[in-house]
């Protein structure tokens, strides 16, 4: 293989590739470069050829007269090639289009490259007497689909909301909720997804392709997500000793949510009493002794589904435990548990006034949040609820 063509391969290759093509040019072989590394020749050709797939992607094979590459975070779709009579390539069509995993890839690392700006919080000691914190209970605020950064014109539909409305009412429900909750040593704040309304600059689903009303720029509703969520996590602190949070990824928010998470983690890095959930997957899980919780946003999974994607992706979970359930959002009413085999399910209302979408469609469901009240022995034991006309009577 020419040397020329290695260090091409450089621009796409992971670090162990990258190890494989110094080996093979420092050494002059396949195989001494295999004995140089301390691996098998077939580890080193077998990681070349992945590499070179991923060249072709974008648009580099040599061999099939592909040097035309595009852009990091594009694929090349197709390559039309015509020859002269000599057999020697004349022209070239080069048709490409977006690399949804790749796109994906960069945008994580561009959020967790802001996320490194942010401050962060230092860490302090839990007020009041720790003797009286509750271990046998745990609090939890589900928070149904809060649509931070949508816009609603009460003369339309009947109720205003924007980033200002969004921020007042959702920290007022928090402090209520959690004055109203008992001092729990665990709590657990729950976005259950379709926390931001729109994913993209230009304020439509990524999935349909649906223009939403949108109060305001992108980046003002990005801010305004993170500092509502940051004033629950310290409301939360004020009563409890540690406080996890769970932000599901919702169908308005792919990839804002993982964005939040990822701010807020650095936020309370230097914070041992709020953990936040990073992991960029459909299911979330809560266990607190014999009582377990899954998380998700309720777009992609059928409930009755949700069962057994419990019991297959935490089957020692679901063995010890004897209270099971599934919170999800999505739907924006609040359907009361209902059992499936060894699973109850229940999705969640949203604080968030209708927006015009809503309105014209005719749905019309009451707006809360809630806190419930989970026993490590006994499952659910209680539950608080607040709704937007409360918070106003304060």
């Amino acid at each position: 293989m020419p040397k020329e063509d290695l260090n091409e391969l450089l621009s796409w290759a992971t670090a162990r590739e990258r190890e494989y093509i110094e080996a093979i040019q420092a050494t002059g072989s396949l195989m001494r470069a295999a004995e140089k590394l301390g691996v098998t020749r077939g580890t080193v050709q077998g990681g070349l050829r992945y590499l070179r797939k991923r060249a072709a992607r974008q648009g580099y094979s040599p061999a099939h007269d592909m040097t035309k590459t595009v852009p990091d975070g594009y694929k090349v779709k197709g390559v039309s090639t015509y020859y002269d009579k000599d057999g020697k390539a004349a022209g070239q069509w080069v048709k490409s289009s977006i690399d949804e995993d790749r796109q994906e890839t960069i945008r994580r690392a561009a959020m967790e490259a802001f996320a490194q700006t942010l401050p962060r919080v230092k860490p302090r000691k839990a007020a009041g007497d720790h003797a009286a914190y509750s271990a046998r209970l745990m609090a939890c605020y589900p928070i149904g689909d809060a649509h931070i950064g949508m816009m609603a014109w009460p003369e339309e539909t009947g109720e205003a909301w924007d980033l200002k409305i969004a921020e007042e009412i959702h920290t007022s429900a928090m402090a209520a909720l959690v004055e109203m909750a008992p001092a729990c040593e665990e709590a657990v704040i729950v976005n259950l997804g379709d926390w931001y309304h729109a994913d993209n600059m230009e304020g439509v689903t990524t999935r349909s392709g649906h223009r939403l009303d949108m109060d305001s720029r992108y980046a003002k509703m990005a801010r305004t997500g993170v500092l509502i969520m940051r004033t629950m996590v310290e409301t939360a602190l004020s009563k409890h000793k540690r406080v996890r949070v769970i932000n599901a990824v919702g169908n308005h928010d792919d990839t804002g949510s993982l964005m939040l998470s990822i701010c807020l983690a650095n936020i309370y890095e230097h914070e041992p009493r709020v953990i936040v959930d990073t992991n960029p997957t459909p299911c979330h899980y809560i266990r607190h002794g014999a009582t377990f919780v899954g998380v998700h946003h309720g777009h992609s999974i059928k409930p009755e589904r949700l069962p057994g994607v419990m019991a297959t992706d935490r089957p020692k979970d679901w063995g010890e435990t004897t209270h099971r359930y599934w919170w999800m959002g999505h739907v924006h009413h609040q359907s009361v548990m209902k059992d499936h085999p060894g699973v109850s399910v229940e999705s969640f209302r949203t604080l968030a006034a209708k927006d015009a979408y809503a309105t014209w469609g005719g749905y019309r469901a009451p707006r809360d949040m809630k806190v419930i009240l989970l026993h490590d022995q006994h499952g659910e034991v209680g539950r608080y609820t607040v709704t937007p006309e409360m918070l106003a009577e304060v």
